[in-house]
């Protein structure tokens, strides 16, 4: 059946439901792939956490080495996490500078994939914002919570037999007079559109061809490119590696098909929290959000999972250096813990018994004595000498610096006197040395090069206390022009004794 049908330009958003909350707003715009820039950093060759299927911790693998009951550990709490049924969990990763806590929640971001949201913050950050800071911890929880919403939408999918534009004689430049037809087809019909100026721009924006496989929206005219079809697959003798080929449509053209949007609780409270609420995700100019407001998102998305419009997806939230919030910050997060809509909470913190910030009192780890009894703590250990070996080859590879094993042993040597940290700032610097000799493999000469050049934190301290006197706001206190020399003599000889 051939026929011929007139389309509108759909530039027109539908409008909301008068019945729903405020007009709850989850629908985004369409966000356009850009090439990023591939960065390496600190946690970049992290993978995964490295576990078989049984949740046993491998020796080595996806880029983790070393830690296998913490990292046993933290498969647990993933498991638990996609489960989806526990909320309020909390967990800390405990350990001593260098032991690998960031990378342990990198590792765990990784398993979880993109469905399951993940936020990360620092525990300073939250002083540094122009917000309360409970409303930033809030900000924090809810962007940790996402809501995956089904809604049916009818699509035009079909295969492009022929694109037809014609300008206007008067004007062929002028974009706005434009008007053409659209010929798609499926295994059992064809139809002809009609195309308004706003179409043919949607249509040359994604490239389309003849012989390309596209779905049309009709609520907002978004155009998709699904792929080529295989009758057109010989039509060239050579294509792309990235040209996918796919069947043509069967069935009728106008179809209705479920797409499911996840966001996030927090993406909602900002659309609905003030005019230009969808703008302010980009500008970042977010402020604080009434309470209210979010009153109402919840009660709207709790009665949509009853309509089974939508299902929540509970995430995680990582503080690093946890211990930099104050006691009210943890005083709240008791309470948030508790909520039903809280997602799992991930800790870190390097200290050992310190003051809790805000009070006069001292705590493990920072962290006040009731908040810690809601808290599953995973210990990470240090590494040993072949652990280090190991990790320095895979930030080699990740790095892409060759080095010889004598260099390599070298710096395992350097690894277990000073810090894991210091040695791998010595790869990259290492090798702008071998480069500088013509050299594209590094060896020992190169990494005793930059040790002369950089110092570690020990040989930093050991220089400020001989040249402590030259340095502004010294802790050595100045004699007093009527102090008996003496007493400066035997100050002197105690100084010389304590740098011995």
């Amino acid at each position: 059946s051939k026929a011929t049908v007139s389309v509108l330009n759909w530039t027109t958003q539908p409008q909301p439901n008068p019945d729903t909350m405020a007009d709850v707003q989850t629908r985004g715009q369409e966000v356009k792939e850009v090439t990023r820039v591939e960065r390496i950093g600190a946690h970049s060759h992290i993978r995964g956490l490295g576990l078989d299927d049984a949740l046993e911790a491998r020796v080595q693998g996806q880029g983790m080495v070393g830690q296998m009951s913490a990292r046993k550990a933290a498969g647990i709490v993933v498991s638990m996490i996609k489960e989806g049924k526990i909320a309020g969990r909390a967990c800390l990763l405990a350990g001593a500078p260098g032991t690998g806590k960031t990378a342990i929640a990198m590792g765990m971001a990784q398993a979880l994939g993109e469905d399951v949201p993940f936020t990360m913050i620092a525990g300073s950050e939250i002083f540094s914002l122009e917000m309360a800071k409970t409303e930033a911890l809030t900000q924090a929880f809810r962007r940790s919570i996402g809501v995956r919403i089904k809604e049916e939408t009818e699509v035009i999918e079909g295969e492009v037999v022929e694109i037809c534009i014609e300008r206007p004689s008067t004007d062929p430049g002028k974009d706005a007079g434009r008007t053409g037809r659209l010929s798609l087809k499926t295994t059992d019909m064809e139809t002809e559109f009609d195309l308004g100026a706003k179409m043919i721009e949607a249509l040359q924006k994604e490239k389309i061809s003849v012989g390309d496989v596209i779905t049309i929206d009709k609520a907002n005219g978004r155009i998709s490119k699904i792929g080529r079809s295989f009758s057109k697959s010989k039509d060239f003798d050579a294509t792309a590696q990235n040209v996918r080929f796919v069947q043509t449509p069967e069935g009728e053209l106008q179809k209705r098909k479920e797409v499911v949007h996840t966001v996030s609780l927090h993406e909602i409270d900002v659309i609905n929290s003030r005019q230009q609420g969808f703008l302010a995700l980009f500008s970042g100019d977010v402020g604080e959000i009434k309470n209210e407001v979010r009153e109402q998102i919840d009660s709207k998305v709790a009665e949509w999972r009853e309509e089974g419009k939508s299902e929540i997806v509970p995430g995680v939230l990582f503080i690093d250096e946890v211990h930099m919030l104050d006691i009210e910050c943890f005083s709240w997060m008791n309470r948030a813990l508790e909520s039903p809509l809280a997602p799992v909470v991930i800790m870190a913190s390097n200290r050992g018994i310190s003051t809790i910030r805000g009070t006069d009192y001292k705590s493990p780890h920072g962290i006040p004595i009731d908040l810690l009894d809601r808290l599953i703590i995973i210990a990470t250990e240090a590494y040993s000498k072949k652990e280090l070996m190991r990790i320095l080859q895979i930030r080699c590879e990740e790095e892409d610096v060759e080095m010889d094993d004598e260099a390599l042993e070298g710096l395992v040597a350097l690894g277990m006197k000073t810090s894991l940290r210091y040695v791998l700032q010595l790869i990259t610097t290492s090798a702008l040395v071998a480069q500088k000799r013509k050299s594209s493999i590094v060896q020992l000469q190169d990494i005793k090069r930059v040790y002369q050049l950089f110092s570690d934190a020990q040989r930093s301290t050991e220089y400020l206390r001989q040249h402590e006197k030259e340095y502004l706001f010294s802790e050595e206190r100045p004699a007093a022009a009527h102090a008996d020399p003496n007493e400066d003599q035997a100050m002197d000889e105690d100084d010389e004794e304590d740098l011995d």
